[in-house]
């Protein structure tokens, strides 16, 4: 667990928890001087985000409410573009607009990017940058991939500030139909082979009646 997000996360009333549930010894090593690191994305950082189909997202209102939703897309449209800045194409929805108008008043951003086959996901914390019309003419062809059907309004950049990755407890594994085709293929052709082989020994045993 790196210091940056120990930092932004650990606040008193969670080291208070800590302590009343037993924790806070464990976890204090992590607020040394001695602890670093957390903010800059690493080759496996970036390999991990790149290989996302979607991602959770948490903004807060300016009444406090905090918003979480689910942000999909083509299979690496949350790009790493240097190792403290990530960001993707923000595509045509339902047109509430809650969390573009959450952002406009508080820039901070939490993801939570998971891969299901493997029990495994990371925790990001960041500040964003919107940019549309003009200020992402130049961004957007770097964030959008032409082939996928939706309509990018405009690009959300995400300055890091920490990241965390969770431990497997409690996740379960999960397969989309893409990653589940290999799988079936191979049943498939299983299946297809044991029909073909039964039919021919329903011949056989059809001749030696």
């Amino acid at each position: 667990m790196p210091r940056a997000f120990a930092e932004i996360a650990f606040t008193p009333n969670v080291r208070a928890a800590q302590a009343r549930h037993g924790s806070a010894a464990g976890y204090e090593k992590f607020l040394s001087p001695e602890i670093s690191g957390g903010a800059i994305l690493g080759p496996d950082e970036a390999a991990f985000i790149q290989a996302c189909d979607g991602f959770y997202q948490a903004t807060v209102s300016e009444s406090g409410w905090p918003y979480v939703q689910f942000r999909g897309g083509p299979k690496g449209f949350l790009r790493v573009l240097d190792a403290c800045t990530i960001g993707y194409a923000d595509y045509r929805g339902n047109r509430q607009y809650v969390s573009l108008g959450n952002l406009a008043g508080d820039e901070r951003i939490a993801l939570i990017l998971m891969d299901y086959p493997n029990r495994r996901r990371i925790k990001i914390w960041g500040r964003a940058r919107i940019a549309e019309g003009a200020a992402a003419a130049d961004i957007l062809p770097m964030l959008h991939d032409p082939a996928y059907v939706g309509r990018p309004e405009r690009a959300i950049l995400i300055t890091v500030e920490a990241f965390d990755w969770n431990c497997p407890s409690h996740i379960p594994q999960r397969l989309t139909e893409a990653e589940l085709a290999p799988y079936l293929a191979a049943l498939h052709t299983q299946i297809s082979d044991l029909t073909t082989e039964n039919a021919r020994l329903n011949d056989l045993l059809g001749a030696a009646r």
